[in-house]
């Protein structure tokens, strides 16, 4: 294969749409298959959103920005958000009532997982599931949310330890990349965020992305599971927030009010062939979306 037509490669690759134009952007077109894209932020601030929006936007058509296919949901934490993942169905049946339906959860295969062994188990029959190949829809996407609640409590930092849990990294990723590759999905994985302790002048003395620090909520931070983890992903978006102090002018008061405006902002921090981009974004009712201007 000429070098040529290696550069043309990654403009070929299957992308699922966020269905936010300008976050769509920010990833070259949307989520890639055939490769682990991470989202990471706080909890609370959209990670299982965009999640559940993606699962729903998977069973649309490639010309409407889905993948065509059904989903494999695997949850780490607490329950899982059934509700929501009903509402935004709903939401999505009505805009396409042709390509969406109306149950659209019975595209949707949820799974919960407690921890890292029992998921490379899953992984396993999942391989199997898709091989069987029954659904109504092919399977296009896989997410799991979160991974690092799966290493939360069952490593220590003994040498010995950080070793065991470096192997089922890879063991892990190289699983999820198999899986991805073999039968064309895109894989999106949610993390947390530790408080940053170390030199403020870069992450733990080795820049790793398009930012030279991740701050959110006034604070810096940094990705759990370390730089082991770091490289087992293709690519990583970080969610932040941030308060912002504005004045508001009240009818008939005699002075302005400061009133406290977040902003929850996308951030790109390593792609292949992708340069850093950013762009804010607000929930609604109808998901993720762009902050009107």
């Amino acid at each position: 294969m000429t070098p040529q037509n290696l550069m043309l490669l990654p403009l070929s690759t299957p992308k699922l749409s966020i269905g936010c134009p300008i976050l769509d952007d920010c990833l070259g077109g949307g989520i890639p298959c055939n490769s682990i894209t991470e989202l990471v932020g706080e909890s609370g601030f959209g990670k299982t959103q965009l999640c559940l929006q993606l699962t729903v936007r998977a069973q649309l058509p490639p010309l409407h920005g889905g993948l065509g296919g059904s989903s494999v949901y695997i949850f780490t934490e607490f329950s899982f958000p059934f509700r929501r993942l009903q509402q935004l169905g709903n939401l999505y049946h009505a805009s396409y009532p042709n390509l969406i339906r109306l149950e659209p959860l019975e595209d949707i295969y949820v799974h919960g997982v407690h921890d890292a062994q029992q998921l490379i188990h899953v992984l396993g029959d999942i391989e199997a599931f898709i091989a069987i190949d029954h659904t109504r829809l092919p399977v296009k996407l896989i997410v799991i949310d979160s991974i690092a609640a799966l290493f939360r409590s069952q490593y220590h930092t003994t040498p010995a330890d950080l070793k065991r849990r470096s192997e089922m990294f890879f063991n892990i990723s190289g699983t999820l990349k198999g899986l991805a590759n073999k039968f064309g999905l895109a894989v999106v994985v949610t993390n947390q965020m530790v408080n940053f302790i170390g030199p403020h002048d870069k992450m733990n003395g080795v820049r790793l992305g398009n930012l030279e620090s991740l701050d959110t909520s006034g604070r810096r931070v940094s990705p759990a599971l370390g730089l082991a983890w770091a490289h087992c992903i293709n690519s990583r978006v970080f969610l932040a927030r941030h308060e912002q102090s504005i004045e508001v002018n009240i009818r008939n008061a005699p002075s302005t009010s400061i009133c406290s405006q977040t902003h929850m902002t996308f951030h790109l921090v390593f792609a292949p062939h992708l340069a850093y981009a950013s762009a804010e974004f607000v929930i609604k009712k109808e998901g993720i979306v762009r902050v009107s201007q």
